[in-house]
């Protein structure tokens, strides 16, 4: 009888060994799955980012229509030259009618002297890039680099153009790619997702809150928390198609300022930054609902019950209790979608997003285009000019929304470590 238990023993000790080693074989395996997925995903950030640099840096060759030190005023450069100076020079060499439209639209009395010398730039020495290269052919093919200019543009002058500089952020769209800036597009982007932060947010927290602490268990609610589960999965480019039938046709009156006598000279109808951003706000709204749902849920009950024992009103307990211990998750999933939000792109096209705009939006009722329609108008154009700088306009957007993510970052560790 002994020995019949102790094989036993052993078979079932045996057994156990043989299924803890699989059980670890399978761990390790899946251990080395997850290991090599985000591996993965790493290298192709990483390639991406290598793509994106090395088109935005690297040597052009510049061929001017008038070199710049052919236009020197008694042997002083153009860089050190007076307004008057450099007016004479666009007179010179532009046509009459050309400088009375330049006149008209601004006076030369009201122009600074950057913008007068820009002109002279742009319109007198007008500097041409005839070619570009990469930033790897540039530091390690510069010997190749320098043959193909010589060959092909021996006129030409070769320099090393970081497309992304100062002048790159604070410049207007420009038919010229080597003149041509993001700062209209900022501005969009920023006019956009301020709109959609105003509309969006107070709404969703609000019904994250009903949905938890006031709701019911009805089928009522039931189905208006599957539609919002529902909704978070609809493709972007149908909130584009409810944004233009609802605010930019049905609703024209209030989105083009109409109503308020605010309407925008620049502006035919409704296709505005504030429809943009109610489109957006509509698209991010279910993702900031379920969030901050979740946030909630993750308060412990015992608060509410405490609260509750001390006399407090439901309202009472949410706004003193409940939503400051859910802020950090509520905000950091905000923001999460708002970095969502201001990379889109199809939503806005339909809506109405300009491709090609030269003034700033200054009211919610202007005129807008934003980063992500810009770059891919650039990326769309066949000249490789227009590429350069929309990777110098993808490296911008990418500022932005990992500024947006470390916002989130800091304000979850601000209000998590709060007393």
């Amino acid at each position: 009888m002994n020995k019949d238990i102790i094989q036993d023993n052993t078979h079932e000790i045996k057994d156990y060994q043989a299924k803890l080693e699989s059980r670890h074989r399978r761990g390790k395996a899946w251990q080395i799955v997850f290991r090599a997925s985000t591996f993965t995903g790493i290298i192709a950030l990483v390639i991406l980012l290598l793509n994106i640099i090395n088109s935005a840096f690297g040597y052009v060759a510049i061929q001017d229509a008038i070199p710049p030190e052919d236009l020197a005023v008694n042997g002083i450069p153009i860089e050190s030259l007076h307004e008057i100076d450099l007016v004479g020079i666009l007179e010179e060499h532009l046509s009459a009618g050309l400088i009375r439209r330049l006149e008209s639209e601004t006076p030369w009395e009201e122009r600074s002297r950057d913008e007068i010398l820009t002109l002279v730039i742009t319109r007198v020495v007008e500097p041409t890039v005839e070619d570009t290269w990469s930033l790897f052919d540039s530091i390690f093919n510069k010997d190749k680099v320098l043959r193909e200019q010589q060959e092909k543009f021996p006129e030409s002058r070769l320099e090393f153009k970081s497309w992304l500089s100062a002048d790159f952020l604070v410049t207007p769209q420009s038919p010229e790619p080597e003149f041509a800036g993001v700062r209209t597009a900022i501005l969009g982007s920023l006019w956009t997702i301020a709109i959609t932060l105003l509309f969006s947010f107070p709404l969703g927290v609000g019904a994250a809150i009903y949905l938890e602490e006031y709701a019911t268990d009805t089928p009522l609610n039931r189905l208006i928390q599957t539609n919002i589960n529902n909704l978070a999965g609809v493709p972007s480019i149908i909130y584009g198609m409810l944004g233009l039938a609802v605010f930019v046709r049905i609703l024209e009156p209030l989105t083009s300022g109409a109503i308020f006598g605010a309407v925008d000279p620049t502006t035919a109808n409704g296709r505005t930054v504030i429809s943009a951003g109610l489109t957006l706000g509509l698209l991010v709204l279910p993702m900031i609902i379920i969030n901050a749902q979740e946030a909630i849920k993750a308060v412990p009950n015992s608060l509410r019950q405490a609260s509750y024992g001390m006399g407090a009103t439901r309202w009472q307990t949410v706004w003193h209790h409940v939503l400051p211990n859910a802020l950090p998750g509520i905000l950091t999933g905000a923001i999460l979608a708002l970095s969502r939000a201001i990379g889109e792109t199809a939503p806005l096209v339909v809506v109405g997003a300009s491709t090609y705009i030269t003034f700033d939006p200054s009211s919610p009722f202007s005129k807008f285009t934003t980063l992500p329609i810009q770059i891919w108008q650039w990326t769309a154009r066949p000249q490789d000019e227009f590429r350069n700088i929309a990777a110098a306009a993808i490296i911008v957007l990418l500022v932005l929304l990992l500024t947006l993510n470390a916002t989130a970052i800091l304000l979850r560790n601000r209000y998590s470590t709060r007393d």
